[in-house]
């Protein structure tokens, strides 16, 4: 089914309006926790925290980026304290990450500022139309994931 093209551009709009939106609320719930986690912390520490330990071409696959990104990234939050680094015993050329105690209340601390913002943002939906929106964020997200192209390595390089 083909939409029009004023419903196309309205969706857009909203959609880009979103992501701002959620960016700004990252960085304002970053800056209201202690230490600062970075705009790209969030990105790193929840698979640490999902799946456990790992080489950063696990989390740099995970983020779509390249590993020297990701590698400077995990660096800094290595300095923050937010994750821990040990040799991996199957490869001692290479690092596991893992989240730290510190990260994991990061994580936390910037889930409750989420979760409040989400609470107050949210105060005077019915829980039928809340859900119902939820479930077509999940699959517009599935969807884009599914079109977006493949990112160029110029295009990795310049995501630092």
């Amino acid at each position: 089914m083909t939409l029009s093209p004023g419903t196309r551009d309205r969706l857009v709009a909203a959609v880009a309006r979103l992501v701002r939106t959620g960016r700004h609320v990252s960085t304002r719930a970053a800056e209201s926790v202690r230490g600062g986690l970075p705009s790209f912390g969030w990105g790193l520490l929840l698979p640490l925290e999902r799946d456990g330990e790992q080489r950063c071409s696990a989390l740099a696959a995970h983020a779509g980026v390249d590993v020297s990104v990701v590698s400077r990234q995990v660096a800094a939050l290595e300095r923050q304290g937010h994750v821990d680094r040990r040799p991996d015993p199957h490869d001692g050329r290479a690092s596991l990450i893992r989240l730290s105690e510190a990260g994991a209340a990061a994580l936390a601390r910037t889930r409750a500022v989420r979760s409040e913002w989400a609470t107050a943002a949210l105060a005077d939906w019915d829980e039928e139309d809340a859900r119902r929106l939820g479930e077509l964020l999940e699959r517009l997200a599935a969807d884009l994931d599914r079109a977006a192209p493949a990112p160029s390595r110029t295009a990795l390089g310049a995501a630092s």
